[in-house]
């Protein structure tokens, strides 16, 4: 008996080890004529690690397969190990291992201004210009008028000024950032003084009393969460008091019982006590958004005309330009600032610099504003237009989903986002997928969504109410004609 196992272990190992013989050599496969391309392609350090991963992958597979008992290859399949396999593995990985972290995707959740998909979209001005900027050198810090060193925010402080009525203007790498330049340059060991109403969190735990932490200035809290009134700020200003502190609460909204102190009621009293107001716009717009149809929202030009003596608010968001802190103010303040050590590690470089200027000069043309500023142009577009697109895209969806869901064209409501106007939502149309089984409807539309997520160019959709639903605002007829092809390309 023992012997007979023993000579049934010695033909499985003689077995084995023929088969892996039959494995091309790693010197055969990169010199072989197929494997020309992939060199050419990516490097022949590349190509040689991948086939190395190949063959190595290879003969774990066939001895896992003989060490569990089971046959290393079926019977009558071909050449497992041809060397034309070999290349085929090698370049599906290295096509793998190149392809960008950073995609473009379909953002069909709905949400416009969508932090974890980037954001405001560049109008066509500010992409040539970043474009400009990357392949071209360009007069950064660099005054073409006297040759001598300039200041970048001399490229577009004037236009900032022009366009809000500010004194004076800085610009840093977002609106965080912002805030923490400010207070630290402003109110180091001194106090600030906010409602608690506007201690507000924003997305990544931004906490408002955490930056003044960081910044060295002490939060002198005054109010309640639901109503703060004029003599609580009067009652809190004292020698100590650097600022006068507004947030604007754009990532929710209290309703019922309350008050607050509105910025021009609040900024006489300052300017009798000698204290600056401070105001965190958040969002901040530069053009009245209800004439478009859209939710008003404060504007930095109506903030600063009411008393502000400081204004920080997102280049990303309801401005729709680049990532970026904007400061506009008094030109005392904003030149504290621009002296402080923190300005020069939170300062924007050029590629900011050159999507923001021509983001802002379409501002100086209002009657072409919502042609031609992205952002703007997805906000305001009417619900049927998403519909008519929804119904072309329809066929293709249900063809590639089969029976096994249904597919409709159905109402539903977009978002702003980024904590822009929080309780507003924007009338849509889009996709609605439900699965047509009896149970495991959950399962299946977790499913469907990751192979959404696994296309070549990843559609991001949300499952709400026991469905998937694909909201067509973000979705603009130069890209309708890709994202319907590939919906062919669906695997379930």
């Amino acid at each position: 008996m023992s012997e007979a196992v023993g000579q049934e272990t010695e033909r499985d190992a003689r077995a084995l080890n023929a088969l892996l013989a039959r494995m091309p050599a790693v010197e055969r496969v990169i010199a072989s004529a197929p494997a020309q391309p992939l060199i050419a392609e990516y490097g022949r350090t590349q190509v040689l690690a991948a086939i190395r991963a190949t063959l190595e992958r290879w003969r774990q597979d066939v001895q896992a397969k003989s060490q569990g008992g089971a046959p290393a290859t079926a019977d009558g399949e071909a050449d497992p190990f041809s060397l034309e396999r070999a290349i085929d593995e090698a370049g599906r990985q290295l096509a793998e291992r190149a392809q960008g972290r950073l995609r473009p995707v379909f953002n069909l959740t709905g949400t416009v201004l969508h932090t974890n998909l980037g954001r405001a979209l560049l109008p066509d001005a500010a992409v040539a210009a970043v474009v400009q900027a990357l392949t071209q050198p360009a007069n950064l810090e660099f005054d073409l008028a006297t040759g001598k060193r300039g200041d970048r925010d001399d490229l577009i402080d004037d236009l900032i000024c022009e366009l809000t009525g500010a004194e004076a203007a800085t610009v840093v790498n977002n609106n965080a950032a912002a805030v923490l330049l400010a207070l630290s340059a402003l109110a180091t060991r001194k106090e600030v003084i906010v409602s608690r109403g506007e201690l507000v969190e924003i997305g990544g735990a931004f906490r408002i009393p955490d930056i003044m932490s960081r910044a060295g200035a002490k939060l002198r809290e005054i109010g309640t969460t639901n109503r703060t009134h004029l003599k609580d700020y009067e009652a809190a200003i004292n020698a100590r008091t650097a600022l006068l502190m507004k947030v604007h609460c754009s990532n929710y909204a209290i309703s019922g019982f309350t008050k607050s102190v509105e910025l021009d009621e609040l900024a006489p009293l300052a300017r009798a006590r000698g204290v600056p107001v401070a105001v965190d716009l958040g969002s901040g717009t530069l053009t009245d958004l209800t004439q478009w149809g859209l939710p008003a929202e404060p504007t930095v030009r109506a903030t600063v005309q009411a008393g502000a003596d400081l204004v920080t608010f997102s280049g990303d968001k309801l401005l729709g330009g680049p990532q970026a802190g904007l400061i506009v103010g008094r030109k005392e303040l904003i030149a504290k600032i621009k002296k402080h050590p923190l300005k020069r590690a939170l300062r924007v470089g050029k590629l900011t610099l050159a999507a923001l200027e021509p983001v802002l000069r379409l501002y100086q043309a209002p009657e072409f504003l919502r042609e031609r500023l992205t952002t703007l142009r997805l906000l305001t577009r009417p619900a049927p237009e998403m519909q008519v697109a929804a119904e072309r895209a329809l066929p293709t969806l249900q063809r590639a989903l089969g029976d096994a869901y249904a597919v409709s064209v159905e109402p539903m409501f977009s978002q702003i986002g980024s904590g822009a106007l929080p309780v507003d939502v924007l009338p849509s149309s889009g996709l609605v997928v439900r699965h047509t089984g009896k149970s495991g409807s959950g399962r299946a539309l977790m499913k469907l969504e990751r192979a959404l997520r696994e296309l070549p160019r990843p559609v991001i959709g949300r499952i709400a109410d026991y469905a998937l639903r694909l909201d067509l605002r973000c979705l603009e007829s130069a890209d309708e004609a890709a994202f319907v092809a590939q919906l062919a390309e669906l695997r379930l």
